[in-house]
C-alpha cells in the first residue's frame, strides 16, 4: 500500500480525533477565549486544557497570545482548509463510484426487464 507523508494534516486530523478539542474550536470561532475560560467553560483543569490546546495550536488550528498572565486563543489562520481539501477530494471519489454503481444496477434492471423477468428488490 501506498503511503502520503503529510504531517500537517495527520496533526489536524489527530487534533479533531477528540471532541473536546473540536468543542474548543467551534467556541474559538464564536469567539476568542481565554486558556481559564476554556477550561471552565469544559469543567476541565487549567491543565487539562493547556494540553488540548497545545495539541491544537502545534496542528495550526489555533493561534495563542500571551498578555500579561492571560494566555488568549483564537483559529489559526490555517483553519480547516487543509482538512477540507483533503475530505472534498475522496467524497468526489466516492461519488463518481457511486454513480458507476447506479449506472450499472439500472443497466441490469433494464437488462432483466428485456428478457421478461420482473426485478428483483
Amino acid at each position: 500500500m501506498v503511503q502520503y507523508a503529510n504531517a500537517q494534516l495527520d496533526a489536524s486530523f489527530a487534533a479533531l480525533s477528540d471532541s473536546t478539542r473540536r468543542g474548543v474550536l467551534e467556541q474559538l470561532g464564536r469567539r476568542e477565549a481565554s486558556i481559564s475560560d476554556l477550561a471552565d467553560r469544559f469543567h476541565m483543569t487549567l491543565t487539562g486544557m493547556k494540553k488540548h490546546v497545545s495539541v491544537l495550536e502545534q496542528a495550526g488550528l489555533v493561534v495563542t497570545e500571551k498578555v500579561g498572565r492571560v494566555r488568549t486563543c483564537r483559529v489559526g489562520d490555517r483553519r480547516l482548509e487543509d482538512v477540507a481539501g483533503w475530505i472534498e477530494r475522496y467524497q468526489h471519489l466516492w461519488d463518481e463510484r457511486f454513480d458507476e454503481l447506479d449506472q450499472i444496477i439500472e443497466e441490469l434492471k433494464l437488462k432483466e426487464k428485456s428478457d421478461g423477468h420482473e426485478p428483483t428488490r
